[in-house]
C-alpha cells in the first residue's frame, strides 16, 4: 500500500522541510538544483496497526539481545573452559568460545538491528534539504538545532513507544555486563603455584621425543636433551599449565669444564639439569652452542652461561636460569632430588 491509496484527508500533515524548485543552469551556477521528489508515505505513517508490528518487531529484537545477553553470563560461568564441541563446517571448537561470540553477537547485533528498524519504520523519514552556511553557528542557529533535536526526539516517538523505550534501556543495560563478567578472569590468584613445579624428590627424568625414562649413558658430552617429569603425559587436562614450568634441558659438560661449585654438586658425572624456561618472558631455550657452552632464547636472544650457574652473560633476562638437583636412582635411571629452590621463569612482583 502506497500514500496514493489513501485518501488525503487521512495523511499526516506534510511540514514545510524540502524545497521543490529548480534552478536552470547557467554560468554563474553551472548545476541545477534538482529538488527533492515528493515524500511517499511509508504503511506505518497511515496504519497504526501497522506501527504496532513494527514497534513490536523492534520490541522483540531488544528482548532477544537481553536473553543473549543473559545467555553469554550463564555460558561464562557454566561451560568448562576446556570442553569442545564440533561445529559444522568448522569442526571442533572450544564450547565456551563458540558459545561467548555466539552470545555476545547476537546482543549486540539485536540492539543495531533493533535500531535500524525502528528508524526506518517509525522515526520520521521526511527529506530535509539545508543550505550550507558557516562553521561557526549564530544564535539563532543554535535555538534552531535546540528546537531540531527536540522536534526530532518527538518525531521518534520514543515517549509514545513505552514498549520500545523500555526493552532498549533493558538492552543497552545488560550488555554491559558481559564485559564486567570478563573481569571475573583477573582471578583467582595464583597463590603459591607459581613457586612450584612437579618436580619431587625420586621423580624420574623422561625424555620428551621418545617418552623414556634417561640414563647417564643416554646423554652425551655436549649434547642438549629436553626432559619432563614422570608421570606427566600429552593427554592430561592440565599439561600445557604443567609442562611451562617443569620444562628441563638436560646438559653433559666436562666436569673440569664447569666453574659453578654449587652446579657441580648438584650434577651427576657432569650432567646438569637446568629449567627451559627463560627468565625474562618465558619463551622456551632451545639452542645451544657446544663450544661455548652457551644457550640463547630465540625470543629476545637472552643468552645463559650452563658452565657457569646458567648466569646471564647478555640480553633482557633478569636472572640465571634455576637449576635441578638430580642424582641416579637404585636401577640406574636419571631422577631428581627435590624442586626448583626458586620459581622458574620470568620475576613477579611477590617474588621478592
Amino acid at each position: 500500500m502506497s500514500s496514493q491509496d489513501i485518501p488525503e484527508e487521512n495523511l499526516p500533515a506534510e511540514q514545510d522541510h524540502a524545497h521543490a524548485a529548480v534552478t536552470v543552469a547557467d554560468e554563474k551556477n553551472p548545476f541545477a538544483d534538482p529538488g527533492l521528489p515528493p515524500h511517499e508515505h511509508r504503511i506505518q505513517d497511515i496504519d497504526e496497526r501497522a506501527a504496532k508490528r513494527s514497534e513490536r518487531v523492534v520490541a522483540l529484537l531488544f528482548t532477544v539481545s537481553m536473553l543473549a545477553t543473559v545467555g553469554f553470563i550463564v555460558s561464562y560461568v557454566a561451560i568448562p573452559h576446556d570442553k569442545s564441541i564440533f561445529v559444522f563446517p568448522i569442526g571442533h571448537v572450544s564450547a565456551l568460545n563458540f558459545a561467548l561470540g555466539l552470545t555476545l553477537g547476537t546482543a549486540l547485533f539485536c540492539i543495531g538491528a533493533g535500531a535500524v528498524h525502528w528508524a526506518r519504520t517509525l522515526m520520521s523519514d521526511v527529506e530535509v534539504a539545508d543550505e550550507r552556511h558557516a562553521i561557526a553557528a549564530s544564535p539563532e542557529v543554535r535555538a534552531q538545532v535546540h528546537a531540531d533535536f527536540k522536534q526530532g526526539a518527538k518525531e521518534s516517538a520514543i515517549g509514545r513507544r513505552g514498549l520500545i523505550r523500555t526493552t532498549m534501556f533493558g538492552a543497552l543495560a545488560l550488555v554491559p555486563l558481559s564485559g564486567v563478567m570478563l573481569l571475573r578472569d583477573l582471578g583467582p590468584l595464583p597463590g603459591t603455584s607459581l613457586r612450584h613445579t612437579l618436580w619431587a624428590k625420586g621423580k624420574l627424568l623422561v625424555n620428551m621425543n621418545t617418552n623414556q625414562p634417561l640414563r647417564p649413558e643416554d646423554v652425551a658430552v655436549g649434547s642438549l636433551t629436553f626432559a619432563k617429569p614422570e608421570g606427566l603425559e600429552e593427554a592430561q587436562e592440565d599439561f600445557q599449565n604443567e609442562i611451562a614450568k617443569a620444562a628441563l634441558m638436560i646438559i653433559r659438560l666436562q666436569p673440569d669444564n664447569i666453574k659453578d661449585k654449587r652446579e657441580l654438586e648438584w650434577s651427576h658425572q657432569g650432567i646438569v639439569a637446568f629449567s627451559k624456561i627463560c627468565t625474562h618472558v618465558g619463551c622456551p631455550i632451545s639452542l645451544y652452542e657446544q663450544q661455548t657452552h652457551h644457550v640463547l632464547c630465540p625470543c629476545h636472544q637472552s643468552t645463559f652461561d650452563l658452565s657457569d650457574g646458567a648466569r646471564v652473560i647478555f640480553g633482557p633476562a633478569g636472572h640465571a636460569l634455576p637449576q635441578l638437583r638430580i642424582g641416579v636412582n637404585d636401577e640406574g635411571y636419571l631422577q631428581a632430588l627435590g624442586d626448583f629452590e626458586e620459581p622458574v621463569g620470568p620475576a613477579f612482583w611477590e617474588r621478592g
